[in-house]
């Protein structure tokens, strides 16, 4: 674990991060705030890719939770199958759909809490959906920011709330509301996890990582 960089570095390298890419957005399709939750519960040890493809011919037939709870769930089983969990994650779907729809008037909620009482939706996929959605800025931990913020210095943490709280507290406020997005796309295609792609990396001379490749 690297040790958390100075503010003079992590303002740099967040100006690096905007300058390459000013709006950096999320690679999950949806459409609407619940079209949203569904795909982030659905990413869960599955690519975005692999969930886009199998919710394209899903959310046209079902994009609110009464549509979903319609479908039912063996309907959402012949869309999802391709993924990971499939059967699980198809219940989870109904279940949450059921609970927008008979306690929150078919409405995504807008806090932290009341997304986290959702079946399938833990705190990284509710951040996702405050951060996207209602643009709030909340940081989503996953696997490609763990890796990335312990190696650079950017958010060391023991575990992934610690890497939160770090990102909270050391990202210079202004870059706040797209600091895990740049993060998350910086580890997947540049902060590998088997091979970095240092001599592709912007912040190359500020990471504190001492294996850099060549």
């Amino acid at each position: 674990m690297a040790k958390q960089l100075p503010y003079a570095a992590m303002r740099e390298i967040f100006a690096r991060f905007q300058a390459d890419a000013p709006e950096p957005k999320g690679e999950l399709h949806h459409t609407n705030a619940f079209t949203l939750v569904v795909a982030v519960a659905l990413s869960a040890q599955a690519t975005d890719k692999g969930v886009n493809r199998a919710t394209k011919d899903l959310f046209q037939i079902a994009d609110t939770p009464e549509k979903m709870l319609a479908l039912g769930e063996e309907g959402v089983i012949a869309h999802i199958k391709t993924i990971g969990l499939f059967r699980n994650k198809a219940k989870n779907v109904i279940k949450l759909s059921r609970i927008l729809v008979e306690e929150y008037g078919g409405v995504v909620p807008s806090s932290r809490a009341a997304l986290q009482s959702l079946p399938g939706v833990g705190r990284k996929t509710a951040n996702v959906v405050l951060n996207m959605w209602w643009h709030f800025p909340a940081q989503a931990v996953d696997t490609h920011i763990f890796r990335l913020g312990n190696r650079s210095g950017i958010a060391p943490g023991k575990d992934v709330d610690a890497v939160e709280r770090a990102i909270e507290d050391h990202v210079p406020a202004e870059f706040q509301l797209h600091a895990h997005h740049w993060m998350i796309l910086h580890g997947r295609y540049i902060c590998l996890a088997r091979k970095p792609r240092c001599n592709d990396c912007l912040i190359r001379d500020l990471c504190q990582y001492e294996e850099k490749t060549l």
